[in-house]
């Protein structure tokens, strides 16, 4: 029988009616108020996943994450939130969140992220053990698209380490899959660590094993990620959280291509190539003296800058497109396209979450959508109030001549579109879906003529 969720809300009556949902849908659930009671709780029992409110009265849903961690814990986690700030989920996704959902809670949405927590926690578990398969995802035609995926296909058949630097949600653990993907050490492991979620205690267990009683909880010897990556890639993922005391071990085992597990007094030979990444420039890191600076000249051989979203130009188009195909075979809908007003809310938005936060409102609109085409209507809240906040009411409801308004926003769209495609006609009509003579008539009507 399948583990338990750990459900943790102190909105009694919420919980009551999202723990009878899902237990009419199959799932046995354990349910608590606080963080204290839930970190109690993740000591004595096992869970298929943690749903966790993100404000509570002791803490937040990210503290429970964190403490899941450090208890050495492998437990796909969902947040949920009230705040109308998509940098909230941002931060919960940066914690290792597996997603988020806002509150009012769509039950129908709440499944389905709970089904795809816990399948794609099994199917991880299972790809650890085994040769890494090219990642599927688009490569995009920018500029910027194309420099990064020039440099990793440069790269990728040299042993050099590599950096990966970038905001959240940009796609760099993809990036380094398929810098291994490419590799000659494709068929070895591909082992991925989220340094962002270790303490400074488990940090070097996690790293180079440890050996039965080597300390207080220390209950069976450990293999350590790099003798798991072994022959293979080993990528740490936000290293500039690593402690110093961390940034030591981790230089010396790289110098020496060995490692000595934690109570242990023999040295392990390994083989790996290191793949790391930031959303920090390390270089600023060395000068404040948060980070090493021989580790950090020992880890760039080869820095790969993965732009943002929002400087990716019509990529985001592409993305949108890939989203809507892959959420159409996951939900089982026959979606076909976005508004006109969404792609429209979508170029000005500017997206904190990058292709993370992307795929998520793209996933959740095929979901909500009734026909063939999703709606403005179905946009979560929080992005309207984001551009209300940061772009003097964008979203907000449009007043006055509503054929005025719509004859502008037009405008603007096309406007926007031919100068991202530098006014090539035909890409341009591609994108926003008209035929050339259609858009030739509307350049002439709005003296878009360069």
């Amino acid at each position: 029988m399948m583990a338990p969720i750990l459900l943790v809300d102190d909105d009694i009556t919420f919980s009551r009616i999202i723990e009878s949902f899902l237990k009419r849908k199959g799932y046995a659930i354990e349910v608590f108020h606080n963080v204290k009671e839930a970190k109690a709780a993740l000591g004595h029992h096992s869970y298929a996943l943690l749903l966790l409110d993100y404000r509570l009265p002791d803490g937040t849903g990210i503290d429970i994450i964190l403490d899941a961690k450090e208890k050495g814990l492998n437990i796909p986690s969902v947040i949920m939130t009230s705040f109308n700030d998509v940098r909230t989920a941002v931060k919960a996704l940066q914690s290792g969140a597996f997603d988020y959902i806002t509150k009012p809670v769509n039950q129908d949405e709440l499944l389905m992220v709970i089904e795809q927590a816990i399948t794609k926690n099994d199917i991880d578990n299972v790809a650890a053990k085994q040769p890494s398969a090219l990642p599927q995802f688009v490569e995009g035609d920018s500029a910027e698209s194309t420099k990064v995926h020039h440099q990793i296909r440069l790269i990728a058949p040299t042993d050099m380490s590599v950096i990966i630097q970038g905001e959240s949600g940009t796609g760099k653990e993809y990036v380094a899959r398929l810098i291994h993907s490419l590799s000659n050490r494709n068929k070895k492991p591909f082992v991925a660590v989220d340094c962002g979620t270790l303490s400074n205690e488990l940090a070097a267990s996690e790293l180079f094993g440890h050996l039965k009683g080597a300390f207080t909880g220390a209950l069976n010897n450990k293999t350590g990620k790099f003798e798991e990556a072994n022959g293979g890639t080993l990528f740490l993922d936000e290293i500039g959280n690593l402690k110093y005391e961390v940034q030591v071990k981790l230089l010396r085992a790289i110098q020496e291509r060995v490692l000595t597990p934690l109570g242990s007094n023999k040295e392990v030979k390994f083989d790996v190539r290191l793949i790391v990444a930031t959303n920090e420039d390390l270089n600023q890191a060395v000068a404040k003296g948060n980070f090493r600076e021989d580790l950090y000249h020992r880890v760039n051989e080869f820095k790969v800058n993965v732009p943002p979203l929002r400087k990716r130009g019509n990529d985001l188009l592409l993305f949108v497109q890939h989203f809507i195909h892959e959420s159409n075979s996951l939900l089982h809908k026959n979606v076909k396209q976005l508004s006109p007003e969404i792609i429209d809310i979508f170029r000005k938005y500017d997206w904190p979450g990058n292709i993370r936060e992307l795929k998520n409102i793209v996933k959740r609109l095929v979901l909500l959508a009734s026909g063939d085409t999703a709606q403005k209507e179905d946009l979560p809240e929080e992005m309207f109030l984001h551009l209300e906040t940061h772009s003097g009411s964008v979203a907000a409801a449009p007043t006055g001549n509503l054929k005025i308004i719509q004859e502008q926003t037009e405008r603007e769209l096309i406007e926007k579109t031919l100068k991202e495609v530098r006014y090539n006609k035909s890409k341009a009509a591609k994108i926003l879906n008209i035929d050339r003579s259609t858009l030739y008539a509307k350049m002439d009507k709005y003296d878009l003529n360069n």
